[in-house]
């Protein structure tokens, strides 16, 4: 392997350390301020390592892990948006495309066609890794938003039908985790964690 083809890469690691200072709008449990990118890519990975067992279709792990480390890359040049907002965005995909096309390009270059497959693989959830790894990174909000008694749920007056509707795909990923999530949702609502229609 060539001197150039590790300083090409570490120049994407580099690049991608940029995660660290984008912020989501969930908070650490029990912490007041908001996560960062970084630490929600962490989290995933490590749920998604736990609890493959409980995938709705046998899944390449590996790949879950690839897939899940470099899902939200994107948010380098677009910021993170509010799951519950994206419909209000309608260049949104537009420019995530770009920015997968901009940040992977770091790469060398099969490294930089893999990604970018694998990112792509992720957002459509055509397969059975994506729709595992979709119903990862979706199934920690509520894990998050539960332990902080409402957080993101409360400070958006997100309703049970919005947190519905706009998650009812983790069931593809995962039924378990469907399961828990419409457990948590009414638990949420008898400790008045999520406002009443």
């Amino acid at each position: 392997m060539s001197y150039e083809r590790l300083v090409q890469q570490l120049q994407f690691i580099a690049e991608v350390d940029k995660l660290k200072q984008v912020l989501r709008r969930t908070s650490p449990i029990g912490v007041e301020r908001r996560e960062n990118s970084a630490e929600h890519s962490w989290q995933v990975v490590l749920c998604a390592l736990l609890l493959h067992e409980h995938a709705t279709e046998s899944v390449d792990i590996l790949r879950v892990v690839q897939m899940l480390t470099i899902h939200d890359t994107v948010e380098i040049d677009v910021g993170d948006t509010f799951h519950y907002e994206k419909h209000q965005d309608a260049a949104l995909s537009e420019r995530e495309q770009a920015a997968a096309e901009r940040i992977f390009a770091l790469l060398p270059d099969e490294q930089a066609v893999f990604y970018l497959r694998l990112w792509r693989e992720f957002e459509a959830r055509v397969t059975p890794e994506a729709r595992y790894a979709a119903a990862i990174d979706r199934a920690i909000a509520f894990l998050m938003n539960f332990n902080n008694e409402g957080g993101t749920w409360q400070s958006h007056n997100l309703t049970v039908e919005q947190l519905i509707e706009k998650n009812s795909h983790i069931a593809a990923g995962s039924e378990a985790l469907w399961r828990w999530v419409t457990e948590t949702i009414k638990q949420g609502l008898e400790r008045g964690y999520i406002n009443q229609p």
